[in-house]
């Protein structure tokens, strides 16, 4: 049997330079951000600092629409606003063109006051109560519908009214990726999302437009995306046959990486992810060539988050202090903790001193400023020898950490934005005591104490 032919690939590893004793550094020194010094930001605004580069999100942006918008004709981007929801980040993807993906009330708010309009917003997610359901129909929302109590709240809200709900189906599949994500919306393989097709087709208040799926998070295999692409297509197919619905868009989720690398990686994640054009590749090839007519092509929505906006996101952090541990390994204490760079609990963050050093490096930890023991930022790292005062960059925490932050020991730090122009703007005010005071009461037995 002739194999089949496979085109050869070259590709870029990145192994780092030798220093003059032979030895490698990991890192240069990283002084300026978009053109704005490092040290003149955390002058001015504190460390540690949150920076978040437009002209990157924007640069990024547009280089994933363009990989899928060559490729396929009808393609609609919606920005996750879980990924990082706030209002400025929000409003760059949306003066690009993004709708947006929500999966919460709060979320839906936050869209409606950045002036996204009802009809533009997903509306994922399995916690919908009756009240943002009913919302959701008012603004003419795509509703993706998780569950069947969902669904059947939302049939028992319409009944004995003339409004109608523009749904959809989230579904789950077996792409050959373990562990699978059948944790949310219907089941392909057990003939559950048909089945939610086949109740939704036969209900007169409730337009079936689209369906979606999100088959994992920082899939590593293109490939997978094709499966998924396949039985999306197979399940249009069949509704447009059996149920004479013929769906409008095909919503693929997200999950594509950022050049993150995971812990436990043994190379570099830029040098092992797919990039844009490895994921329309595999999504748009699978539809076009399933056979629909052209005219009858769905619209293509990707709800991708991670990668659209981890590059354009920096921590700017100082030293506390040095010092060696047990065993004789050198630690370094930061004043970044797990509490604001939640996913250093994923990641091998890259790392970079703000400030010339020597040639000399050593195999460090990096630990935050919590009094917890799982507060380490980076377990073994090579870096030159920092002393207390110095400064660091820590590289791609755009994505979730800005969401999933949390107020513990120490408050959440500033957020600034380097504009196109290079103008620097607080996007996020620190906290204080008094932000943090707002929201507490002590009862009139507890106002004074005897001390």
């Amino acid at each position: 049997m002739k194999p089949s032919y496979e085109r050869p690939l070259i590709q870029k590893l990145n192994a780092g330079l030798l220093n003059k004793f032979g030895s490698r550094t990991e890192y240069t020194p990283v002084k300026q951000i978009d053109g704005i010094s490092v040290n003149d930001l955390m002058d001015r605004y504190g460390s540690p600092l949150f920076v978040i580069s437009e002209t990157t999100i924007r640069r990024t942006y547009q280089r994933a629409l363009k990989a899928f918008k060559v490729r396929y004709p009808k393609v609609q981007f919606a920005w996750s606003y879980k990924t990082n929801y706030l209002d400025a980040v929000c409003k760059i993807f949306h003066q690009e063109g993004s709708w947006a993906e929500v999966v919460s009330r709060f979320e839906y708010d936050k869209a409606i006051r950045n002036g996204v309009p009802g009809n533009l917003i997903i509306f994922n997610g399995p916690d919908k109560i009756k009240e943002d359901l009913k919302t959701a129909v008012v603004n003419r929302s795509l509703i993706h519908i998780d569950h069947f109590d969902e669904l059947y709240t939302l049939i028992e809200m319409l009944d004995g009214t003339s409004d109608k709900a523009r749904v959809a189906i989230r579904v789950n599949m077996d792409t050959g990726i373990y562990p699978q994500w059948d944790r949310f919306g219907f089941n392909y393989e057990s003939g559950q999302a048909w089945n939610a097709i086949m109740k939704i087709a036969a209900q007169q208040n409730l337009e079936l437009e689209g369906l979606h799926c999100h088959i994992g998070t920082y899939m590593l295999t293109a490939s997978a995306y094709a499966v998924a692409a396949r039985k999306m297509c197979e399940l249009a197919q069949a509704t447009a046959e059996k149920a004479g619905i013929r769906i409008k868009y095909l919503d693929m989720g997200g999950g594509f990486c950022s050049s993150n690398t995971l812990k436990g990686s043994y190379l570099q994640g830029a040098d092992v992810i797919p990039n844009f054009d490895d994921y329309a590749d595999a999504i748009v090839n699978t539809i076009l060539n399933f056979g629909f007519k052209p005219e009858e092509l769905p619209l293509l929505i990707l709800e991708t988050g991670r990668a659209l906006i981890d590059d354009a996101g920096y921590l700017l952090g100082s030293v506390l202090a040095t010092k060696h541990l047990a065993n004789g390994r050198r630690a370094t204490v930061l004043d970044v903790g797990v509490n604001i760079l939640f996913t250093s609990f994923w990641y091998n963050h890259r790392v970079s001193p703000a400030q010339d050093f020597t040639q000399h490096a050593e195999e460090m930890a990096l630990y935050g400023p919590l009094c917890m023991n799982i507060d380490c930022i980076r377990e073994s790292v090579s870096l030159p020898l920092l002393k207390k005062g110095d400064r660091v960059v820590i590289h791609e925490v755009g994505a979730y950490n800005m969401t999933q932050w949390m107020q513990f020991i120490t408050l959440r730090p500033k957020v600034v934005m380097i504009d196109t122009t290079g103008k620097v703007h607080v996007i996020r005010n620190n906290e204080t005591v008094e932000t943090i005071l707002q929201n507490e009461s002590v009862p009139d037995h507890l106002k004074t104490i005897p001390l």
